[in-house]
């Protein structure tokens, strides 16, 4: 029976929540307002980073919006001339337009603290941003659509934080010539302190970061090739030089920056973490990564793997092997990565293993492609670091007598080309010619083979098929397959003299 009671007890009525209204100053808006009015000088100490929304009052941004227009237009922002702007019949706690804005101009205080109050007002109209990202939130949450999941809801709110933490800042404006000059001279001292002395990131292949002065921010960078080129082990050795030569600095405010190479963030979307550290393992121990796997080592190559693991433990490189991933997740997930860790390089092996965020996009694969350009493009300038993201070839390049890549070979290639800024393609002749071996009965022609054999044996190919900052062309790099290094290839003037 108690429990019965207790079950058909009406709950006690709760208390009822405490209306909370959003941050907000007015009298920081009207102390900024009535130095405007009073003289116009203030406006110039927050016009550069002070917009109308960021008042709370509508009338004070109504007002503001046209004190800054009147001021623009070379006019005298005053209570006379912005009456005949305003409605006369607008009542603000009781007074006319003419009054509160009398009202204003006699209570400013000096546009010494304008500023101040300028901040004070940004700080809190950002404040009420997040409030909003909050709300929506939750209230989508509570109502989200059948299609909607909520994967896809934590990435738009990321997205919207993160374009939130950018747009937080109030410095900038004209500066001194010597503080220009000290910028400049110090961004002289960082590209000189750079390996290669390049304007970008250092691939660590010298040959090419001469043809592309490095890898550049916000640029869209395309590495493609037929599978068993190397398009994953060059991607591997990119990011591996990149996040070995890094280097910080951290300022007097806490702040660390990137003084060499770079920190690198690596989707791997068709190989494990795992694997990758296998890759790079054998790459600098020498020790071929099949031996690794089965075991097949000695005990010196063991110590050798282990100091090298010990090493390679401190690199800023960091690993997503999740697959199936939509590039709105892999955006989210790169600007975790920056604002978290920090981020210079993003590596995504490889392109067609990306999915669209839209289920029309789904349908058609050529428009999901596009998609996935265009938004990789768009994330590329909005963290300001270069991309490298691999693509697969069709396989007409297998028809042709010269199996050298072509722009045209590019998979769903309208799309990719448009978007990249540089296109690069891995070609190994080696693979090829390994595959036209003949029988070893015909001797003419398979000494004709061997004497090609040794022409081709460990170099390859990197074509940079479009560059818009530099010149396309061709580098020769040395590629050793049973450790999958990418390295420089020694040119003649640069072989000591022969005695």
């Amino acid at each position: 029976m108690a429990i019965v009671e207790s079950v058909l007890r009406k709950p006690a009525e709760p208390a009822a929540p405490a209306y909370r209204s959003a941050p907000h100053n007015i009298e920081a808006e009207q102390a900024l307002l009535g130095a405007i009015l009073v003289n116009n000088e203030a406006l110039y100490r927050v016009s550069d980073f002070l917009e109308p929304e960021h008042f709370f009052e509508p009338i004070h941004q109504t007002i503001f919006r046209i004190a800054r227009d009147l001021v623009r237009a070379g006019k005298v922002a005053t209570p006379v001339t912005l009456k005949t702007f305003l409605d006369a019949d607008i009542d603000i706690g009781g007074l006319t337009v003419s009054q509160y804005l009398a009202r204003l101009a006699a209570e400013a205080t000096t546009i010494i603290n304008a500023e101040d109050y300028g901040r004070t007002i940004y700080d809190l109209a950002i404040r009420r941003a997040l409030i909003t990202v909050g709300e929506t939130l939750v209230n989508e949450a509570y109502d989200a659509p059948v299609d909607a999941s909520p994967r896809d809801q934590i990435e738009e709110a990321e997205r919207r934080l993160y374009e939130l933490a950018e747009s937080g800042r109030y410095d900038g404006g004209f500066q001194r010539f010597a503080q220009a000059l000290t910028t400049a001279v110090d961004m002289a001292a960082h590209a000189y302190q750079r390996d290669g002395k390049l304007s970008g990131l250092a691939t660590g292949l010298d040959d090419l970061d001469r043809l592309m002065g490095g890898m550049q921010p916000s640029d869209l960078i395309i590495l493609a090739g037929r599978p068993g080129m190397g398009k994953t082990a060059l991607a591997t050795n990119i990011g591996y030089n990149v996040a070995k030569a890094w280097r910080g600095e951290v300022r007097p405010d806490g702040h660390q920056i990137t003084v060499n190479g770079g920190i690198v963030g690596f989707f791997s979307l068709e190989m494990s973490a795992e694997q990758l550290a296998t890759r790079i393992i054998a790459e600098q121990t020498g020790i071929p990564s099949n031996q690794i796997r089965r075991g097949n080592i000695s005990e010196a190559d063991f110590e050798r793997i282990k100091d090298y693991a010990i090493e390679l433990q401190n690199l800023p490189l960091y690993v997503d092997e999740t697959g199936g991933l939509t590039v709105a997740q892999l955006a989210a997930r790169a600007r975790r990565l920056k604002r978290q860790r920090g981020l210079d390089l993003l590596i995504i092996d490889y392109l067609q293993l990306l999915q669209g965020s839209t289920r029309r996009s789904a349908e058609n694969r050529v428009q999901e492609i596009t998609e996935i350009t265009t938004k990789l493009k768009a994330l590329a300038k909005e963290l300001n670091v270069p991309i490298l993201a691999l693509s697969q070839l069709s396989r007409q390049v297998e028809s042709r007598d010269d199996k050298r890549p072509q722009l045209a070979d590019l998979r769903e290639s309208g799309s990719i080309e448009q978007d990249a800024d540089v296109v690069l393609f891995v070609y190994r002749e080696e693979y090829y010619h390994l595959m036209r071996k003949p029988l070893e009965s015909n001797r003419e022609k398979f000494a004709e083979w061997l004497a090609e054999s040794d022409k081709v044996h460990g170099k390859a190919e990197i074509i940079i098929g479009k560059q818009r900052h530099g010149p396309t062309g061709t580098v020769e790099v040395q590629f050793d397959a049973a450790v999958t290094r990418f390295s420089s290839l020694a040119r003649e003037d640069q072989l000591p003299e022969r005695v």
